[in-house]
């Protein structure tokens, strides 16, 4: 049985089945094992880990501790109350109007981010006109229907991950404003803050940055060099300013004081880079690496909610799940009536009864012909049905899952 324990709790002869925060942070080799030194433990402790999931088929257990699905249900009613709150904003564009300007963008930026590499490795400043440009066109498309490029940026090439990494980051951090309704000038700083915040990545060797396998302590640290990295490239750029600077020297600093390079305390990090630190790891864990299967995102919200006891601010956590909706575009759901569906664009009244496109029917096991539903339709006007959890495309065999893949890909 899987249960969660509190770190201090922990003692020699317990099975870790999971470490209680994102792959990012912590230092061991393997995600799970089982503990046999005092040693590990402190480790554990020392990484600024609040809560592990332990086996306790495989070791000792804590007979009152709760289940992980316990758990699960208990963050995911909290995640369902968080999501009643109406959806921000409102969609000047319908999703398939936006597409096309959204893929030249997503383009665009992709290959403006490996210039910005490819110049830092060569000592040169970057060239702000055109990333000033590049967050104007990604914010325009933003406010004409954020659930486009938001979408669109899901699917990433584990080869270009570092690149369109940074420009989705930058695409959810200008989306995340407009939910908190910042003003423009505020915006237009967060998102360039977020197209450069992995600058200092150009200067990681690719045997480190592509490990397809868990870094060594001697390999996370030199990941761990480049905020201030990417801070000292972008100083040579004057124009910049302090807010893209704060953002890409601190998106790793944690609520705890566990974070890096600073351990700044929470009254020293300002929201912006909060923000950033919850994009981060938001688009990080959902996203396909060569050493890890990216979560889905519905998973990622709930994990997100779950660290922010401690890692991320609560009260941001809560606007961003908002920000995106608890089902982001490009989700794979199941609905009540049996039938998997896409998640295509949000509904502005209910993040709950979102726009979709059915795929395929579990009841007679077949993709179907696609087709689009609007939950928040009733009966007789193209509704009638809700989403009652998320899926995996990997549970219904490698031919369906290419399909829904395709239809993921046609439709973001």
């Amino acid at each position: 049985m899987i249960k969660k324990i509190s770190a201090s709790e922990l003692k020699v002869g317990m099975f870790i089945h999971e470490l209680d925060c994102d792959w990012l942070t912590h230092p061991f080799l393997k995600n799970q094992f089982k503990l046999s030194t005092d040693k590990q433990i402190q480790k554990i402790l020392d990484t600024g880990i609040h809560y592990v999931y332990i086996d306790t088929d495989r070791g000792l257990d804590v007979p009152d501790a709760p289940t992980e699905e316990e758990v699960r249900e208990t963050l995911q009613k909290e995640i369902i109350e968080i999501a009643t709150a109406p959806a921000p904003g409102i969609i000047r564009v319908s999703h398939e109007e936006e597409m096309q300007r959204a893929r030249a963008i997503k383009g665009r930026a992709q290959q403006l981010v490996r210039n910005v590499m490819a110049d830092a490795r060569l000592g040169r400043a970057v060239e702000m006109e055109q990333i000033d440009g590049m967050v104007e066109s990604i914010t325009e498309s933003i406010l004409r229907n954020s659930g486009a490029i938001v979408g669109l940026l899901t699917i990433k090439n584990k080869d270009d991950y570092t690149f369109l990494h940074c420009v989705s980051v930058c695409a959810l951090l200008v989306a995340f404003c407009r939910t908190l309704n910042l003003d423009s000038e505020t915006t237009r700083l967060a998102g360039t803050g977020g197209l450069l915040h992995d600058t200092g990545k150009a200067l990681v060797p690719d045997e480190v940055l592509n490990k397809p396998g868990k870094l060594t302590d001697e390999e996370f640290e030199i990941i761990k060099r480049h905020p201030r990295d990417g801070y000292e490239i972008l100083l040579k750029s004057p124009e910049i300013g302090p807010i893209p600077l704060d953002i890409t020297l601190h998106h790793h600093e944690r609520m705890d004081g566990n974070g890096y390079p600073d351990k700044l305390k929470p009254e020293q990090i300002p929201q912006l880079v909060r923000m950033s630190s919850i994009v981060d790891v938001y688009d990080a864990i959902t996203a396909d690496r060569c050493y890890h299967r990216g979560i889905p995102a519905t998973d990622a919200l709930r994990k997100l909610h779950e660290w922010s006891s401690f890692h991320f601010d609560p009260v941001l956590v809560q606007a961003f799940i908002r920000c995106v909706g608890i089902y982001p575009v490009g989700s794979l759901v199941r609905l009540e009536s049996g039938r998997l569906a896409v998640v295509i664009e949000q509904n502005d009244t209910s993040l709950l009864q979102p726009r979709v496109k059915i795929v395929f029917n579990t009841k007679t096991k077949n993709p179907v012909e696609p087709y689009d539903l609007d939950l928040s339709r009733p009966m007789g006007s193209g509704g009638a049905d809700r989403i009652i959890a998320h899926e995996d495309p990997a549970k219904h065999g490698r031919d369906t899952q290419r399909f829904i893949q395709y239809i993921q890909a046609s439709v973001m």
